[in-house]
């Protein structure tokens, strides 16, 4: 599949979505919301020594927290925070200035290990306390990527952003994989990786249960320490 560019957005507060022929999910959403607090409320307080370690970690070199503007459920925008693994205006730097890819210069000693366990991730916890992301779900993207391929990332928009997924799992080391295909990196990730992360979302969306979230957030935790090799 080639993703067709877009000229343009008529209305730059909400991205267009496609209407989906298939029911959006198994789950009902009140079910899910349910588990994401259940989850979310103990897990804040359990994590606490972790984040507050991250985060002294992180503020040696500058700001602790990243902020980026991603597009939600519903073609929404929102603020997704995460601890900032980068060296400071990393956005104006780098020759894939919206991936990171490989040893990435930009990446910071002590955002190395937060990535590799996904760690920087934790503070999204917040964005699923405030309804904006759940713990399962389509990871948000950037307004950038949405923009330019609507009819790619419009297949998922129904569905409410999250924490992890089935396709978080199977690209845990994304960076790494990209960085095989040096300056074709990107044509890579919008081409092969977006479409195939897509199809695994929808499907898990159609025929998981609330259990099979349970499990995969039970995986994700197991796989936070356990980073690839």
């Amino acid at each position: 599949m080639t993703p067709q560019a877009s000229p343009g957005l008529a209305d730059p507060e909400r991205l267009p979505v496609a209407r989906p022929e298939l029911p959006a999910v198994r789950t009902p959403a009140w079910q899910k919301r349910l588990l994401d607090l259940a989850v979310v409320i103990p897990g804040l307080l359990l994590l606490s020594p972790v984040l507050l370690v991250a985060a002294v970690a992180v503020a040696l070199s500058g700001p602790v927290f990243f902020r980026q503007t991603r597009i939600g459920q519903g073609g929404r925008p929102f603020t997704i925070w995460k601890f900032r693994t980068m060296v400071v205006n990393a956005g104006d730097l780098g020759d894939t200035p919206h991936l990171t890819v490989g040893d990435d210069p930009r990446v910071t000693p002590v955002g190395r290990w937060l990535r590799a366990t996904k760690v920087d991730e934790l503070p999204q916890l917040l964005n699923v306390l405030r309804g904006e992301m759940s713990l399962v779900g389509p990871r948000p993207e950037i307004p950038y990527y949405v923009q330019r391929y609507p009819q790619l990332y419009g297949r998922i928009l129904h569905l409410k952003p999250g924490v992890t997924s089935v396709a978080s799992l199977v690209y845990h080391d994304e960076s790494g994989y990209l960085s095989r295909f040096g300056a074709q990196a990107e044509r890579v990730f919008v081409e092969q990786i977006v479409p195939h992360k897509i199809e695994l979302c929808l499907r898990y969306a159609l025929e998981a249960t609330l259990l099979d979230d349970v499990r995969l957030i039970a995986m994700t935790a197991l796989r936070m320490f356990s980073p690839p090799l």
